[in-house]
């Protein structure tokens, strides 16, 4: 289980669009519209018995709007990238949210907080393998330019969910089990 904000229709649009003409390298593989999100908290397995509780604690931090303004594209990590995301460009807030979540299932024991610190962004395509059986990424060059959603520039983060990981063979499905949604309207 993971908790994420999810974006607006109008920021997922711009990011698809982006996608098809700057993400077109065999290398890389799309991240689908259901996976364009900024991850919160990666729980692991729980069981849905906690689901409840989880959403408690979203429900705690979801009263007051939460503005974010996306990036240009950026490799992770540096030199040869696993990863394409866009960072959210003034983090503050979003940091700040995200360590109260943290803190309040910390707490109650449902997530133990990493040793990284948070780092906010959407991941946009994850780069392929050299090849069976090996662990290197292929070599990519990162799209360069302006934020796929910099004609937008600011815009409120919609809702902030509880979702579960099924993996699949053509890659992982997200199946929501708790939505908060957010004060205003996303600037859908």
């Amino acid at each position: 289980m993971f908790v994420a904000v999810d974006l607006p229709e109008m920021a997922l649009r711009d990011i698809e669009e982006w996608g098809e003409q700057a993400l077109t390298d065999p290398a890389l593989r799309r991240m689908p519209r259901e996976a364009l999100h900024i991850t919160l908290a990666f729980l692991g397995n729980r069981p849905l018995a906690d689901v409840e509780r989880i959403e408690e604690a979203l429900l705690m931090v979801s009263e007051v709007d939460l503005f974010l303004e996306l990036g240009e594209p950026v490799g992770r990590p540096v030199g040869r990238p696993k990863l394409i995301a866009l960072p959210v460009s003034f983090p503050r807030p979003i940091v700040a949210r995200q360590a109260e979540l943290a803190e309040i299932l910390a707490y109650d024991g449902s997530y133990k907080p990493p040793k990284r610190p948070f780092w906010p962004h959407v991941t946009v395509a994850r780069v392929r393998a050299e090849g069976r059986g090996s662990r290197q990424p292929q070599r990519v060059e990162v799209p360069s330019g302006v934020a796929p959603t910099g004609r937008i520039g600011f815009f409120k983060g919609v809702r902030i969910s509880l979702y579960r990981s099924v993996l699949q063979p053509q890659g992982a499905r997200y199946v929501p089990l708790a939505q908060v949604e957010l004060p205003g309207d996303g600037w859908q």
